[in-house]
């Protein structure tokens, strides 16, 4: 899964505009603009880079999120993720029927964010090339909010910047990731890391420590007695 590259903020609390804007920036998400009501938002959002809306639904002005939403999308085409304190059945049914991507409830969290923007993303990539980008899904793996890999360069990716990793992590990375979720058998990892030479059980201990000393917090699970494992979330 994918995260977009460009976001504009719609806000009136500047409190909950830099909230949002740090979050972002940790996952190196760039926020076009930020603004608190809709005459502005119109004005400006055809002439902006971006890939997502974030819209709260009571903004300042005669128009709220709702609407300033249905106008956004007679202009252009884009993914609005909505967010209220108001997290009601008919608040709901309501943001969901104009703009079915997602929806942020206040308070929220950094991780809130995070899934939501991933999710929401992807459900508008999906119905704009469903075909590609399952391809794509398939190829990419979201471990948690810190760590991703691609199956295609072999690269993990934390907080959205590549790890350096020598041949052999990569290759045990590799294997642990085509089997996400499930313990990986010790003679197995050494046929893949090592080949057909004997190298003795020592040998992938220590390669599995250099990799938890350089990633303390990448979540590779021992299975006592049968191997190891790539935990996703």
């Amino acid at each position: 899964m994918v995260l977009p590259k460009n976001v504009v903020i719609v806000e009136d609390e500047v409190i909950t505009q830099r909230y949002l804007q740090n979050i972002l920036s940790h996952y190196q998400i760039t926020v076009s603009a930020c603004f608190d009501n809709a005459k502005d938002t119109l004005a400006n959002i055809k002439n902006l880079p971006c890939d997502l809306l974030l819209v709260d639904i009571n903004i300042k002005g005669s128009m709220d999120g709702i609407q300033l939403a249905e106008e956004i999308l007679r202009m252009v085409t884009l993914p609005i993720v909505f967010i209220s304190a108001h997290n009601d059945d008919n608040t709901l049914e309501e943001v969901l029927e104009v703009a079915p991507y997602g929806f942020i409830a206040k308070p929220f969290s950094s991780k809130d964010v995070f899934v939501m923007l991933q999710v929401a993303y992807n459900r508008y990539l999906t119905q704009l090339n469903p075909v590609a980008e399952q391809k794509k899904e398939l190829l990419e793996i979201v471990i948690n909010e810190t760590y991703c890999y691609s199956k295609k360069t072999m690269e993990l990716m934390r907080n959205g910047k590549s790890v350096k990793l020598n041949h052999k992590q990569k290759i045990f990375l590799s294997v642990l990731a085509a089997y996400p979720n499930k313990a990986v058998g010790y003679d197995f990892l050494i046929s893949k890391i090592w080949g057909s030479g004997e190298v003795s059980d020592s040998a992938l201990r220590t390669l599995v420590y250099s990799l938890r000393k350089l990633l303390p917090d990448l979540p590779v699970v021992s299975r006592s007695k049968v191997g190891y494992m790539l935990s996703i979330q």
